[in-house]
């Protein structure tokens, strides 16, 4: 990935005091009204997906890794792979603890001020419980200013593999499988019914909590066949309807080709949604439809053949279909070091380039029309990601581009800013 060199002039720019305003915590920008972010568009709902690696004292990576270890080391240790490659990334808000409340209190305000409505967490749970929740339980539900952002859960159920870094040529390491025991899914439905979708900041759709599942083969692997599954997500629905909740809005993000079990061959996407009965569907990144032919390839090229397949998801599934704006992809920061780096399999892949502010913002303008264009809602957008700094998509401030990435949010989902009475914006 590609990105801007810092400009060698004396004069600051609006968006770099913006920047460094924000990394020293300063309230620059207004906070919005405590109504909702009133300022925010009515009809389109934008949710950022985050992945919570970024933390010390984690249980399985202190075990695995040391105490002190988080995804911040591969970032970190990262170096340019090929010419023009621009690494490390360096956070301008320094290599934080986000499951101190007071740093995620930072990130909400950032996320709320710029037309961030949701957080969708990247959410694991395996056979022996829970992974990667302490942003969420430590950090998010402790941060004074929680109610300025809802927040969901996307249970990554992928199966958890050793690539942090990888060595290209050895033998995948399987740590956490992904396919767990139905007694495993019943214990986590109660739990998240329990002490999440009740909470009053989780983002709910037309009434509902909002849980997506990230991993449709997996799922299916869990419970041996397609009616077996629906009868346990039918029983999670009832779950939350007992606990005095409305129901669930379920949403399965369908990717990659899944297989149903005893099967060799591809199952029809639709029909699984269908079967299942999914209220919706959504993408995780463009990535996962779009082929990437050149090592540094282009990002508006990435995202033409990612609206063609938006068409064609439209058509396809019988339920809304929620798009996905990423803001780049580069995985090299996982692969280790000092090998050759190239398209040989994640996370040895191809990168998107020209990914500036500017092509981003230009990539959330034409998904906001073509989602206005829709003759009925909901109206939602994800975003890839809030900080997935080892994949290379993220919109949290570098030293680089600064709020930029952010600010393209803004311009294009929030009204101008309101100024008090006889000032102006610096």
């Amino acid at each position: 990935m590609r990105t801007q060199s810092l400009r060698k002039k004396t004069i600051i720019r609006p968006s770099w005091l913006c920047a460094l305003l924000a990394s020293l915590a300063l309230p620059l920008i207004p906070p919005a009204d405590s109504a909702g972010e009133a300022a925010a568009s009515p009809k389109i709902t934008v949710a950022s997906y985050y992945f919570g690696n970024y933390h010390p004292g984690d249980p399985r990576n202190t075990k695995m890794k040391g105490k002190d270890w988080s995804e911040w080391e591969l970032v970190k240790a990262a170096r340019p792979r090929f010419p023009g490659h621009q690494q490390p990334k360096v956070p301008l808000w320094g290599y934080a603890d986000e499951s101190d409340p007071k740093v995620m209190a930072q990130k909400i305000a950032a996320a709320a001020d710029h037309g961030i409505n949701a957080f969708i967490f990247d959410w694991y749970y395996y056979n022996d419980g829970p992974f990667l929740d302490r942003p969420i339980d430590l950090g998010f539900l402790q941060a004074t200013n929680r109610h300025r952002l809802k927040f969901a859960l996307m249970w990554a159920n992928h199966d958890w593999q050793e690539i942090q870094p990888y060595k290209r040529g050895t033998p995948p390491k399987l740590l956490f499988p992904g396919k767990v025991a139905p007694a495993t899914f019943e214990r986590m439905g109660d739990h998240v019914i329990q002490d999440y979708f009740q909470h009053p900041s989780y983002w709910r759709v037309d009434g509902r909590p909002y849980f997506s599942f990230y991993d449709l083969a997996k799922l299916l692997e869990s419970f041996g066949s397609v009616e077996a599954t629906r009868v346990a997500l039918d029983r999670f629905r009832a779950k939350a309807r007992a606990a005095g909740l409305p129901g669930l809005h379920l949403n399965a993000v369908v990717w990659g080709q899944p297989i149903l079990p005893g099967e060799n061959k591809p199952a029809d996407a639709a029909k699984l949604v269908r079967d299942l009965g999914f209220d919706s569907v959504t993408s995780y990144v463009w990535v996962h439809h779009v082929p990437l032919p050149e090592q540094v390839t282009d990002y508006n090229f990435a995202r033409d053949e990612y609206f063609k397949y938006w068409d064609r998801a439209k058509k396809l599934f019988e339920v809304p279909y929620f798009p996905n704006v990423s803001m780049g992809w580069d995985p090299s920061p996982r692969t280790a070091q000092e090998d050759e780096f190239g398209s040989f399999g994640y996370p040895f892949t191809n990168t998107i380039g020209q990914n500036t502010p500017e092509n981003f913002r230009d990539a959330l303008k034409k998904t906001k029309e073509r989602l206005l264009a829709q003759p009925s809602g909901p109206r939602i957008l994800t975003i890839n990601c809030w900080n997935e700094w080892t994949e290379g998509s993220y919109l949290e401030p570098d030293t680089v581009n600064g709020l930029r990435y952010l600010e393209a949010v803004r311009e294009v989902f929030l009204q101008p800013p309101r100024w008090p009475s006889g000032t102006t914006r610096p």
